[in-house]
């Protein structure tokens, strides 16, 4: 069963500034010069500590810089434990979104207890820098975002009659996107989503690399003797925003695939391999390729289209059933993906680049910006790139239920959450309810009642 709780966050003080210049990206996607703007608009930005850049030692500089804020007084824990709402309104393509979720921390499960699920590969880089900030600074500075089933909007009830009032803290981004939170202390409503999740099996969406340093860093502990893996502790948690996977205003954007540095590459011989199992064709242009993409996505085709600075290809499958040859110990839901289909057959068998050169990137780079997938292939930078359709959310389920994992950089769910609203301190002592309330405070989960067609 997955365990949800309410938990003292940490957050920044009025001394620290405004809350619009404290927030930053999550750390995979900021350059250094968005680092150092960040850190221009406010000293005390959180960027410092998710990020940490500085000359000698970045991450004990991030202890000492986050010891520091607590001390004077800039960042502070809520003396009460609490479940933080989040929303986010955006716009894409003219048409408005929002969704609205929930910040708690997570009982911490490993993978093969089909609990928590991931859906993406990870790589060992990103994972190592996680963990070397973690272990320094014992902190999430940034939450984990997972998507559960919830059809009947149980919980989203609970998460509407909670935030119905003006939002604690709200701002809007450089992009557009409004950040909105409620402080809500634990209360009966609050152990009633507590008491909903439970039984639920959460999705990672994005956060895969934290969630499995999570659990390093948890067992660590354990063989270093700081914590037992028979008791409680704050580093049994990671901090983590919850998501009805129902929501209307989830977006996923596709994550395009650039190659470079391919010896012996030539589009002809790459076509007349791909006209083996794919229809092919050519457009004129990245806008003509994009709607024709959308086309066939909303006829479920396996598509996605090649351009190599001079033409647009497009490929649609033939026949999904030949990723069986490919993929023969995969789930259907795996090898029908269109980033399974594009890696393992095209970019591995028909073009040649292997499975570690993908993964360490020596041949494949990624951007969710077609006109610069584009833009790098005509500056001569790049051999070609593929223009990809975005992943469904179903399709992500599906995967992870089937106990599998995508492609690396599958899926972009967007936009992305903000760091710096809440954080959660991991050295901190479990504050455990006193014996006499544990009984009464307990609520019964609501029975989920189906419709008889």
């Amino acid at each position: 069963m997955a365990i949800v709780r309410p938990f003292n966050g940490m957050r920044f003080t009025k001394k620290a500034g405004k809350i619009e210049d404290l927030c930053c990206p999550p750390y995979d996607v900021i350059s250094e010069e968005e680092r150092k703007a960040l850190l221009k608009k406010n000293a005390n930005n959180i960027v410092r500590l998710e990020l940490p850049r500085e000359k000698g030692d970045p991450y004990k500089k991030a202890k000492a810089c986050l010891d520091k804020w607590m001390e004077e007084g800039v960042l502070a824990i809520d003396e009460q434990p609490c479940f933080y709402i989040y929303e986010e309104r955006f716009t894409v393509n003219d048409q408005e979104y929002s969704f609205k979720g929930f910040i708690g921390k997570v009982y911490l499960y490993d993978f093969d207890r089909g609990i928590i699920l991931p859906h993406e590969q990870t790589l060992s880089k990103a994972k190592e820098d996680r963990f070397q900030l973690m272990e320094a600074t014992a902190c999430n500075f940034s939450q984990v975002y997972s998507l559960y089933h919830d059809p009947y909007g149980k919980i989203d009830k609970s998460v509407s009659r909670l935030s119905n009032r003006p939002a604690d803290q709200s701002f809007t981004d450089d992009d557009g996107v409004t950040h909105s939170l409620w402080i809500v202390p634990r209360c009966t409503e609050v152990d009633r989503i507590s008491a909903n999740m439970a039984g639920k099996k959460l999705y990672i969406a994005d956060g895969h690399h934290r969630y499995e340093t999570a659990l390093r860093y948890r067992n660590h502990l354990r063989e270093e003797g700081v914590i037992s893996a028979e008791g409680e502790n704050e580093a049994d948690y990671i901090m983590m925003m919850l998501v009805n996977m129902q929501a209307p205003g989830l977006v996923v954007f596709p994550t395009h695939r650039i190659i470079h540095d391919l010896k012996g590459y030539s589009t002809a011989k790459i076509i007349k391999a791909c006209q083996e199992y794919f229809d092919v064709g050519t457009t004129k242009s990245l806008e003509t390729a994009t709607a024709k993409l959308k086309q066939l996505y909303s006829r479920s085709e396996k598509s996605f289209c090649l351009f190599d600075g001079k033409k647009y290809y497009m490929m649609k499958l033939k026949d999904a059933a030949c990723m069986k040859e490919f993929l023969p110990d995969a789930s259907a839901a795996l090898r029908h993906l269109d980033v399974s289909i594009l890696h393992k057959l095209v970019l591995e068998k028909l073009m040649g680049i292997d499975e570690e050169n993908m993964a360490n990137g020596v041949n494949l780079s990624y951007t969710r910006n077609a006109d610069e997938a584009v833009k790098t292939v005509e500056d001569g930078k790049a051999n070609c790139c593929f223009i990809l359709n975005p992943t469904r959310v179903e399709e992500i389920s599906e995967v992870a239920l089937a106990g599998e994992k995508m492609p690396q950089k599958s899926t972009y769910f967007y936009p992305k959450l903000t760091t710096g609203l809440v954080m959660n301190k991991l050295d901190r002592p479990v504050e455990k309810p006193p014996e006499e309330h544990k009984k009464s405070d307990y609520v019964e989960p609501e029975v989920e009642v189906v419709p008889i067609p």
